[in-house]
């Protein structure tokens, strides 16, 4: 992997840390989207950020739908979409309303809805597959 798409990558990861943070603080914003978000850009680009925030005491509570042991409750993932296109749908109008609001700005922020609802969507839907169990295990 070349450098700046490893440090795109760890980029973006450490900043959808960042959101996952501010979505325990804050109700509405959704935490664990951006946690796997996060998880999947270091698992490509950093082990040890990885690993850093797979450990981190303060994401415990979701820790669970990352590791691959506990799939996300439908009731979760409803609730996450729905937060979502609420939040679209309130950034929308405040654009709109202040005249930010071009097709452009529209666009990307429908596509990034879009996106994080298919994450969201198709997630750990079931229990995790035996071999992907085995692979977090340690050999003996």
């Amino acid at each position: 992997m070349n450098r700046l798409k490893q440090w795109t990558l760890v980029a973006v990861g450490v900043l959808f840390v960042g959101l996952g943070a501010l979505g325990v603080a804050l109700p509405g914003l959704p935490t664990t989207p951006f946690l796997l978000v996060a998880s999947w850009c270091f698992v490509r680009s950093s082990p040890a950020l990885e690993q850093r925030l797979v450990r981190s005491r303060f994401f415990a509570p979701y820790r669970v739908y990352l590791d691959g042991q506990k799939p996300i409750p439908r009731r979760a993932r409803v609730i996450t979409i729905v937060v979502i296109w609420a939040a679209i749908a309130l950034s929308l109008y405040l654009l709109d309303g202040r005249q930010l609001l071009n097709a452009w700005s529209g666009a990307a922020v429908v596509g990034a809805a879009l996106i994080g609802s298919i994450v969201v969507a198709r997630f750990r839907r079931g229990a995790a597959r035996a071999d992907d169990v085995c692979a977090h295990q340690p050999a003996d």
